[in-house]
Formats: structure tokens, sequence, C-alpha cells
């Protein structure tokens, strides 16, 4: 299976013009996905005060103004919505993309932001229950061939609960993001379609997704019944000028934290295509470019688009 690509906006700051440009561009210039993040305030936090817009409804929109790309979030925090109403929300943006969402879904990181707007944000280790109980009841209620819903976890609940309308897809996808070895890729093993791993180079991309199979093999799956998946920062240029610009914001967003991870595409389209073609073979099912807020270099990335992303079939 060929690999393919996908454009996400990591931090939604805006400006809104330019985020519904991006979409735009990724359903015209051969993207096959568009997501964004679940944050209610910039991360990571450098001070929390840059403009962040919603992620249910950026996608709503993005729903009503797209054709070909499918439309997720890497990835919903478990600890921000009740995953009935989570549900309704997903197969109305379904239904308004004739039946391009998706679900994914974390267990979270925030705390800073958690606490600031009065969620509840209990140890990793709870996180983590609560994103097993949510995968299983957001599978339940997207499910067109279940009426109705009953679960009793520890900590969601339904109570003959229904789903109605159902979403177009027979499926709806459910993608579960996230490194952590001992959880969150068994969660992966046990309840998702996909996985997505944020902001990690080829070595440890590939080491991570051999733990997701050692799941997989445990829980009696086969692996290759998960998508695998990257989201990579992107800070290139199109010519070495404008990859001078694209490294003077990486160091602004990340700074020394930017050393800590290696899933960076920076300098110009054609000296990223290694660190692209590592991806493609390994397995990646899909690469995606990931941004914060903008304005986007918009040469850097028609660049990539007719360089490195295969042109869309009509």
């Amino acid at each position: 299976m060929a690999m393919t690509f996908g454009i996400h906006i990591g931090h939604m700051g805006g400006p809104l013009e330019e985020m519904r440009r991006l979409w735009k561009f990724a359903d015209a210039r051969g993207f096959d996905w568009f997501s964004v993040s679940d944050h209610f305030q910039e991360s990571p936090p450098r001070g929390g005060d840059l403009d962040c817009f919603e992620a249910i409804a950026t996608l709503t929109a993005a729903a009503v103004e797209t054709k070909r790309v499918r439309l997720g979030a890497l990835v919903y925090c478990v600890a921000y919505r009740n995953p009935g109403l989570h549900a309704k929300s997903l197969t109305t943006i379904d239904h308004l993309s004739n039946g391009r969402v998706d679900c994914g879904l974390g267990a979270g990181w925030h705390e800073i932001e958690a606490k600031a707007f009065g969620y509840e944000f209990p140890r990793i280790g709870v996180r983590e229950d609560m994103l097993e109980e949510y995968a299983q009841i957001m599978r339940m209620l997207l499910d067109p061939e279940s009426p109705r819903a009953s679960f009793h976890g520890k900590h969601f609940r339904l109570e003959n609960a229904p789903n109605n309308p159902k979403p177009l897809q027979p499926r709806v996808p459910i993608w579960i993001g996230g490194r952590g070895e001992k959880r969150t890729l068994r969660a992966a093993a046990r309840y998702a379609d996909g996985w997505n791993a944020p902001y990690i180079g080829p070595e440890e991309w590939i080491a991570k997704g051999k733990v997701l199979d050692q799941w997989c093999e445990k829980e009696g799956r086969d692996p290759k019944t998960i998508l695998k998946t990257v989201n990579l920062g992107f800070y290139l240029g199109a010519d070495a000028k404008g990859a001078a610009r694209g490294e003077e914001i990486f160091q602004q967003h990340w700074g020394a934290l930017g050393a800590e991870r290696s899933g960076w595409l920076r300098g110009t389209p054609k000296q990223a295509t290694d660190m692209v073609a590592a991806f493609r073979d390994a397995g990646c099912a899909r690469l995606n470019i990931a941004f914060r807020e903008g304005p986007y270099d918009w040469d850097a990335l028609h660049a990539f688009a007719e360089e490195v992303v295969p042109t869309p079939s009509r």
C-alpha cells in the first residue's frame, strides 16, 4: 500500500482565513487527510495567550468546505468531552462531510490547560483507563448496527442510549494517538483502526510500531489491521532563504524542546525526501505535515505538494 499524506494543525491559532485556506489546499492538492488538535489554549505553553480555536467547530467548517479529505483530530482528549456528546458531534460531521469523519482519541497531557478550564485531570494511569472505556463507547454509539448502547464503566456510563441518525459510514475509523508503550499502544491494539505518533523520527517510530505489533500478538489481533501514521512538524522552505525562515520559526515554537524529538521536516522539500522515504519504507500508511499558528509558508507548501505528494486521482 502506497503511503499517503495529510495536513494537521497542531496549534489552531489561525488566522482563521489561513486555516480555511489550508484545508482547501489539502483537499485540492493530493492530500487525503486533514486533522486538528484538541486544545483550548496554546500548547506547549508559551504563556497561553495565543489564539486557539476549538476542534469540533473547526472540523465542522472544514466538512462543508471540502470534498475529498478525511477529517479527524489527533487527538481528542478523553477528559474534555462526554463520549455520548462526542459521538453525536462526530456523527453530525460525518453527515455534513458525506461520510468522511474519523475519531481520534488520546489520554491527554496538557494539565495546565485542563486546570485552567476546570476539567478534572487525574494521573496518567486513570486517564488511560478512561481512554479504554471511551473507545469502547464510541465504537458502540457509532456502529450503524447497534440501535442502542449500554455501558457501565468506572468513568463513563450509557443507559440504553440511541445515536440517531447513525453515521453514513458503516464503520467510523477510531484512531488512538500517543507513544506510551504500556497502556496507549495496548489500547490501540485492542480498540483502534489506526495509530498515530506525533513528532518522532523514523527510528523511534519503527521501535514503537514493533511494540504495537507485540501488543497485537498478545491481544490475538493481526497487526496489519491497524494503520500506522506519523505527524511531522513542517518547517520547510521552498529555497534556502525560506528554509532559514522556517528554522527561525522552529526555534520560536520549540526552542530547547525541539532537540527532545526528531520528528521535524526542516530545510527544503528536497532535503526532506530522505526522511519521507524512510517512513515510506517502514510501512507508514500516512505522513501528516503539522503546522501551528499562521501565516503559513505557502511557497514551501506548494513545493512540498509538487515535489513529494503524489497527484490525486480524479
